[in-house]
C-alpha cells in the first residue's frame, strides 16, 4: 500500500427522512426513509471548519480514495487526488465523499427495497434530480455537525451538484471546484445519453425495469457503458491509445468478429461495468443529469441564476473535452464575475478528453492545493466569512 495513501477506508451510512415526512423530490414526491453510502478521509477540525465534499459523476460511488481491505488491488476511484500531501490533503482537510441519491453503490436508488412492498422499487422509484441529490447530502452534513464546508469539489455531474449546493445552499459553503462541467447539458449530451437510456430498455432481460431476481439486462448496461465511454475519449486519445491497430491477429477477419483494439477495448469496458453498475440507476441518474439547468430551460440567465452564490470559486476545464467543452465552463466563469466573485478559470491542455479529470493529476493538484490553502488560510484569519 502506498505511504500517500488513506489507507484501509469503510464504507458508512446515515438514514434518514423516515415516513411520515419523507424527502420532498422536485418531481413533487417524497421519498422516505434514505439512505446515503459516504466514506471519510482526514480528521474534522474542532470548529468543523476544514470539511471538503467530494461529489462523484455518473457512474462513481463514495469509495473515492484508500483501499477497502488490505488485499484490495485498486484504490478508490480519485485517490491520485486525496490523500496525505495530495491536492485535498488529508493531512489538513476533512474529505466527505457521498454515493449519490438514486445510486447503486449504497445509497437509496432504484434497486433498493421499497419497505411498502419489500421488493426492489425498480420503475416505481421516483424521478430525482441533480437538486433531490444535493438536498440529501444537506442532510448528511447537517448530520456530522458541519455549518459551512470549506469546499465543493467534483468532476462531470460532480461538478454539477458543486454548482447546485452554491446555489440552493449560498450560506453554507466558502469555495466551489467544478471540473469539467456545464450550467446544463447540451443537446448532444442529451442525446448520447437517450441512445444509452434506449439500449438498456431494449435489452429484454430489462422488464419494464423489474428484472431483480432474474438476469438483468447485461448487454443493454454494456452498450450504453460503450456509448458514452466513447463520449469520455478524444479522438486524440484514441488515436494514441489504438490508433487502427488489429486486435490478437495479423489481418482482418471479414466477419463481425473483433478486429480492432478500440472495439476490444469498449467490449471489455462494457463487460467490467455490468459487474458493478445497476441499470435503473444508470437511466434515473442520466435522467437527472439531462433535466439539470441552472438557467431553468431558459427562463433565467446564468447570470440571475448565480446572482445569489458567495462562495469562491476554482473553475477548471479540459482542451480536448468536447463532451463539456471549455467554453461551457468558461460561461460559467464569466457569470460568476459579473457579480464580482472570486473566480479562477483554467484550461488545462491535456489529450485525454472528459476523462483527464480522473486520469492527470499534476496540473490539478497544483491548481486545487493553492487554492485550498488561499480559502483555508482566509478563514483561519478570519478573512473569508462573506
Amino acid at each position: 500500500m502506498r505511504t500517500d495513501s488513506v489507507g484501509i477506508v469503510e464504507r458508512k451510512t446515515f438514514t434518514f427522512a423516515a415516513p411520515p415526512g419523507g424527502l420532498p423530490l422536485e418531481c413533487g414526491d417524497t421519498l422516505g426513509p434514505v439512505t446515503l453510502a459516504y466514506e471519510t478521509y482526514g480528521a474534522l477540525d474542532p470548529d468543523c471548519s476544514n470539511a471538503v465534499l467530494i461529489l462523484h459523476a455518473l457512474t462513481g460511488d463514495s469509495h473515492a480514495a484508500g483501499y477497502r481491505r488490505p488485499d484490495d488491488p485498486r484504490p478508490g476511484w480519485w485517490d491520485m487526488m486525496i490523500g496525505p500531501g495530495k491536492a485535498f490533503d488529508t493531512n489538513r482537510y476533512f474529505v466527505i465523499c457521498p454515493n449519490c441519491l438514486g445510486g447503486c453503490m449504497g445509497s437509496t436508488g432504484p434497486s433498493s427495497v421499497d419497505p411498502a412492498t419489500g421488493r426492489p422499487y425498480g420503475l416505481s422509484f421516483p424521478m430525482i434530480t441533480i437538486g433531490d441529490m444535493v438536498r440529501a447530502q444537506k442532510a448528511l452534513v447537517d448530520h456530522l455537525g458541519i455549518e459551512k464546508l470549506l469546499a465543493v469539489a467534483g468532476g462531470s455531474m460532480g461538478g454539477m451538484q458543486a454548482l447546485e449546493w452554491v446555489t440552493a445552499y449560498p450560506d453554507a459553503v466558502r469555495a466551489a471546484i467544478p471540473i469539467a462541467t456545464a450550467a446544463q447539458l447540451s443537446a448532444q449530451g442529451i442525446a448520447f445519453n437517450e441512445v444509452g437510456r434506449q439500449a438498456i430498455m431494449a435489452d429484454p432481460n430489462w422488464n419494464g425495469g423489474d428484472y431483480y431476481g432474474g438476469d438483468p439486462p447485461a448487454r443493454g448496461l454494456a452498450i450504453a457503458r460503450m456509448i458514452g465511454h466513447i463520449t469520455y475519449l478524444s479522438d486524440e486519445s484514441m488515436r494514441r491509445k489504438f490508433g487502427r491497430r488489429l486486435q490478437d491477429r495479423k489481418e482482418l477477419s471479414y466477419d463481425f468478429m473483433t478486429d480492432f483494439q478500440v472495439e476490444s477495448y469498449l467490449h471489455h469496458q462494457g463487460s467490467i461495468f455490468t459487474e458493478r453498475f445497476d441499470a435503473n440507476s444508470y437511466l434515473y441518474i442520466t435522467k437527472a443529469i439531462d433535466y439539470f439547468d441552472l438557467t431553468d430551460m431558459g427562463s433565467r440567465t446564468l447570470e440571475d441564476a448565480l446572482s445569489n452564490v458567495k462562495a469562491s470559486f476554482l473553475i477548471i476545464a479540459f482542451s480536448s473535452d468536447w463532451l463539456y467543452p471549455a467554453r461551457q465552463n468558461k460561461e460559467i466563469a464569466d457569470a460568476l464575475r459579473a457579480h464580482n466573485l472570486e473566480v479562477s478559470y483554467c484550461v488545462i491542455e491535456s489529450p485525454l478528453g472528459h476523462d483527464a479529470f480522473l486520469l492527470e493529476p499534476g496540473h490539478q493538484t497544483h491548481l486545487i492545493s493553492h487554492f485550498l490553502n488561499h480559502i483555508y488560510t482566509e478563514h483561519a484569519h478570519g478573512r473569508h466569512d462573506r
